[in-house]
């Protein structure tokens, strides 16, 4: 989606404070012991008080209002009555759709104790968002951003996910450019452009680069057991720094820059 009106403005900022402080909200109740379906039931009722519409659901009869991911679960892991246990490593990605726009963020954290040693993993993907997004302007091509998170993730000594990237975003959950990948594809020859509205997101590994489709039919996992870190943000693209409007309290450059580690 391009931004055409004032009113455009008004529609996505809207749709984004929603899913942002749903995430918020959602990542304070998690605790040990918990469901995955009763944190994504308290999540429904926190988007419904905002007037939302799960966007899975909305625009693809996902069952579930968010997806929720554990350990070597990448991505779109199904709500259900999976107890949460010390250590677990959760990824919570809630996009939804308000008045006719559509908003989208997600992050992964450490459930209680870290006993599985991944807190560098979570901080890797969420620093490697912050400067994928800082790079990000007016005509800048897009597999030069992927090719900035393949390389930040290795010089940690992660890897990225080659098979699932972020995406245009607006009057739907999913629309052009269809690809923002975490590596450099020198086939896509796509700029951002200006005024466009995109879903940047990091899909950091211990080790596999690919995933595959669970049994459910949904969820996207690793083949060997690798661990997944993503981040997430909507954002507006501009000639300087990109409008992120997933934050709590939107910011500007100067607070982006402090966030970049």
């Amino acid at each position: 989606m391009i931004i055409q009106t004032e009113e455009d403005w008004k529609g996505l900022r809207a749709a984004s404070h929603a899913v942002a402080i749903t995430l918020q909200e959602m990542k304070a109740i998690t605790k040990v012991g918990m469901t995955t379906k009763a944190i994504d039931e308290f999540g429904g009722k926190v988007l419904k008080k905002f007037g939302a519409n799960s966007a899975p659901y909305k625009d693809y009869k996902f069952p579930g209002y968010a997806c929720i991911s554990l350990n070597q679960e990448a991505c779109h892991g199904i709500p259900s009555d999976r107890i949460i246990k010390e250590g677990d490593l959760i990824n919570i990605d809630v996009s939804a759709e308000l008045s006719g726009y559509y908003g989208d963020n997600g992050c992964s954290f450490i459930i209680g104790k870290d006993l599985q040693n991944v807190q560098s993993l979570v901080d890797a993907s969420e620093a490697i968002l912050m400067e994928a997004i800082s790079q990000i302007k007016t005509d800048v091509k897009i597999n030069e951003i992927g090719g900035l998170i393949n390389m930040l993730a290795k010089s940690r000594g992660y890897n990225v996910i080659k098979n699932i990237c972020g995406h245009g975003i607006g009057r739907k959950l999913h629309e052009e450019p269809t690809e923002i990948a975490c590596w450099k594809d020198r086939a896509n020859r796509q700029r951002f452009k200006k005024n466009s509205v995109i879903a940047v997101e990091t899909f950091i590994s211990t080790g596999a680069k690919f995933v595959h489709e669970d049994d459910d039919g949904w969820t996207l996992k690793t083949d060997d057991g690798s661990l997944v870190a993503q981040h997430e943000h909507t954002m507006v693209v501009t000639d300087d720094y990109p409008v992120i409007l997933t934050w709590e309290n939107e910011i500007g450059k100067e607070e982006l820059a402090k966030r970049i580690i």
